[in-house]
């Protein structure tokens, strides 16, 4: 490929030192489906399959410089975002966007880790809010994640469409909410860009082992909208991938093992 075709795509995250989320499932993700992957740190975690012990998140300056530096050279056809820690680190990450005019953002609003450690400080929500989710392409809240952006619960299909449409109201061309934590055989999900309403089914995996799922998810619908393709195609890749992550999960550590984006390599593993 020559410099302008190869697929190119930023994630603006934490670094996971266990390997299974954060820039390290994304950038696994960017490789598999044959996308040049560029990382903005955010914050550095201590953890592993049994939980998050600490973090250290990194200047917001920095931050920002990150996304500075590899978008004016390298060039970005699609980013995400994931943990963004801070309200400085997220005014830090929209002034980065704003300045390189990022395109093709996909916002994994994470709060919490697989564990339930915080991984946002309470006080950021709103700077997600405000300055964050107008620039997404797309927001990809599970059902907490939803109901910590709307401010009431979201716990039925129902909620999700209420949901769906009080945080596209927010700025995001779209939303996609995640509606794994129902708790029924089913793992759909439901699209929203403010005209369609589209249910993206999915099949329930039975596995202990989900760490990641939400960056592997978020990393493979940007890598897809790097590739060129339209969002809702992309939504749907995403989807068909991260499910066969989850259904190929490694199963090691003491805890919460990863998916494993890297599935199509593993053979008959």
């Amino acid at each position: 490929m020559t410099r302008s075709e190869v697929p190119r795509a930023l994630t603006i995250a934490g670094s996971d030192s266990g390997g299974g989320a954060g820039i390290q499932a994304d950038l696994k993700t960017f490789a598999a489906l044959g996308v040049y992957g560029m990382t903005a740190i955010t914050a550095v975690t201590v953890q592993n399959t049994l939980g998050v012990s600490a973090y250290e998140a990194l200047e917001p300056s920095t931050v920002r410089d990150q996304i500075v530096a590899v978008a004016s050279d390298i060039g970005v056809d699609a980013a995400k975002t994931g943990m963004l820690a801070s309200t400085p680190i997220v005014r830090a990450v929209a002034d980065g966007a704003e300045e390189v005019s990022l395109r093709n953002v996909v916002v994994d609003p994470v709060f919490v880790s697989k564990h339930g450690h915080a991984l946002l400080e309470p006080d950021a929500v709103d700077a997600l809010k405000t300055r964050i989710l107008p620039l997404a392409t797309l927001v990809t809240p599970n059902l907490p994640e939803a109901a910590g952006l709307v401010g009431f619960d979201v716990s039925s299909p129902n909620d999700m469409r209420a949901a769906a449409e009080a945080i596209h109201a927010l700025g995001p061309q779209a939303v996609l909410v995640k509606g794994g934590h129902l708790g029924s055989d089913r793992a759909d999900d439901l699209f929203f860009d403010g005209q369609r309403l589209v249910w993206i089914e999915g099949v329930r995996v039975s596995t202990p082992n989900t760490h990641g799922t939400g960056c592997v998810l978020s990393a493979a619908i940007a890598a897809s909208l790097a590739s060129g393709d339209d969002l809702l195609i992309a939504v749907r890749k995403g989807k068909a991938f991260v499910t066969a992550a989850i259904r190929h999960s490694l199963a090691i550590g003491g805890g919460i093992g990863p998916v494993d984006p890297l599935w199509r390599r593993a053979g008959s593993r």
